[in-house]
């Protein structure tokens, strides 16, 4: 079955350079495109894709609102939304990583990249490096709270090993890294992540760094 794709951005000419490169590929299948975020809406509704390719910075409505209403809580569609962004650390991918975005990828990305980043979501799975997503959460860092706020009631259901591992996440490790610091094997990790996504209701890594920033768990630039 091919991943069907929705491709949204307000420039056609974009648009069609990435249908181009994802038809190219026998396991991708861009099913429709939409200019701003409402057509997305629309779209996402009557063609039910897999990933959403999805620009921040639109008319009418732009990619967060969009993201929140296609995949924000109570939405229980299979789209997954891949946020896509200038070169420069877009401010507003944070606000799009806490809508519910499953990652983001740079515009100028390799094309490689991009079908990549596609199965990536597609599967389930966060988004490129969640380093890249930790260095938007410090730079961003005035968008977070203090740390001072009290912890969330569901972090005291994590056990201790689960709270030393959603750190990691956030500071941006893979599975084999934290695998590496803690002594254990890759599979192990995996458990750890699965319960702490489970038991947090995150859909992702990406959001489970989120949550540690946002929970004060993890403060902004701390190692």
């Amino acid at each position: 079955m091919a991943i069907r794709v929705l491709l949204v951005d307000d420039q056609p000419l974009l648009r069609t350079g990435f249908r181009m490169i994802l038809e190219a590929e026998g396991d991708l299948a861009v099913v429709g495109e939409a200019g701003d975020g409402l057509q997305a809406i629309d779209q996402v509704r009557a063609l039910q894709p897999d990933v959403v390719l999805m620009d921040i910075r639109m008319p009418r409505m732009d990619g967060v609102e969009a993201t929140r209403q296609i995949t924000g809580p109570g939405k229980d569609g299979p789209a997954k939304v891949l946020v896509l962004t200038t070169f420069d650390l877009d401010e507003y991918v944070v606000e799009a990583l806490r809508a519910g975005a499953s990652g983001f990828l740079l515009k100028d990305a390799p094309a490689a990249e991009l079908v990549q980043a596609i199965r990536v979501v597609a599967a389930g799975e966060a988004m490129l490096a969640p380093s890249i997503t930790r260095r938007l959460l410090d730079k961003y860092a005035d968008h977070l709270p203090s740390g001072e706020e009290p912890v969330p009631d569901a972090l005291h259901t994590l056990t201790d090993r689960e709270v030393e591992v959603l750190k990691l996440v956030a500071r941006g490790l893979s599975n084999a890294e934290i695998a590496a610091e803690l002594f254990v094997s890759e599979t192990t990790v995996k458990t750890h992540v699965g319960h702490v996504l489970t038991k947090l209701g995150l859909r992702d890594r990406v959001q489970a760094a989120v949550y540690a920033y946002e929970s004060g768990l993890v403060r902004p630039g701390a190692q």
